[in-house]
């Protein structure tokens, strides 16, 4: 039972949602352009005389200073892509994910993007699923995967967890870690633990993983940390509100920052919000010629 908007944005069983015919057909011309003709050619190069070392001095302002104050994603996917085109999969489902197709230096890209200003960017059910199964549809045809981070953890709650959120957020574990692509990571703020580890972490072999000034990689956000590190400390403060900001901030400081994930290992690079565009299409080249063997076996087994 529904209509193409019940199946475009609450069960997900639809891709795309268009008004009428003729913009059905236009935007299936428009898909296609993007996609090989089978498995064993590589997508369509399109060159839109947009210049690789293109900069975007704006996208050093884009995070706001305020960890909790939104954004929309949306700037930066559109700043970055050839011509600003980009043609978004799953529009209206599943919204604080974005996933959809673009083009990097004429060469097709698979993105993924958390999108802050839908329910934070959290990992949920549906949005698990639903960058799992465009994460396998780009590997099946070789595209590249660009993943853009900014995810505070996986939606808590009762009506999450017995929905299967553990079983569907290792979908998307499942296929990142199985895509053979050039899988390359942007971490532009949050990156908080179990979510940041699904979303193409270092930890399940992408390629390439960046991290602007901004970003916060840990086990937990700061005020999570705080509560439970200095929690007696917090307790017994005269003013605990103090406390807990003072010790908010010095978690931030000490450990969220990107140049100790750096340090160790987990990011390739710290880069400038600005020069976002031509570092990924510089790393799309280097790993143009990726190869991956896998052992031989009839097929995985997805956590379904």
């Amino acid at each position: 039972m529904g209509g193409a908007d019940v199946h475009g944005s609450v069960s997900g069983v639809a891709h795309f949602v268009l008004p009428n015919d003729i913009l059905c057909l236009r935007e299936v011309r428009r898909l296609i352009s993007y996609l090989p003709s089978n498995n064993r050619q590589r997508a369509p190069f399109l060159d839109l005389r947009d210049p690789p070392w293109r900069t975007d001095p704006a996208l050093d302002y884009l995070v706001p200073s305020n960890p909790n104050q939104t954004y929309d994603m949306n700037v930066l996917i559109y700043s970055i892509l050839d011509g600003a085109e980009f043609l978004e999969v799953h529009a209206n489902f599943a919204r604080n994910i974005i996933c959809g197709f673009g083009r990097l230096g004429g060469q097709t890209i698979g993105l993924v993007a958390n999108q802050p200003a839908v329910l934070a960017g959290v990992l949920d059910n549906n949005a698990s699923v639903k960058a799992a199964r465009f994460v396998r549809f780009c590997d099946a045809f070789n595209i590249p995967l660009i993943c853009l981070v900014d995810v505070p953890g996986f939606m808590p709650g009762p009506e999450q967890e017995h929905g299967g959120i553990i079983r569907h957020g290792a979908k998307l574990l499942y296929a990142f870690i199985e895509a053979t692509v050039p899988r390359i990571t942007v971490i532009i703020r949050k990156a908080y633990g179990g979510a940041y580890i699904v979303m193409n972490s270092k930890h399940i072999h992408a390629d390439i993983n960046y991290a602007w000034p901004t970003a916060e990689i840990a086990v937990l956000g700061p005020r999570g940390a705080a509560e439970v590190i200095y929690r007696r400390e917090i307790q017994e403060a005269a003013d605990p509100d103090a406390v807990l900001s003072e010790k908010m901030e010095h978690y931030r400081k000490t450990f969220v920052n990107p140049f100790l994930a750096a340090k160790r290992g987990y990011i390739d690079d710290v880069i400038f919000p600005r020069d976002t565009r031509h570092r990924l299409i510089r790393t799309l080249q280097v790993l143009e010629g990726k190869t991956t063997k896998r052992p031989d076996c009839k097929h995985g087994n997805i956590p379904l």
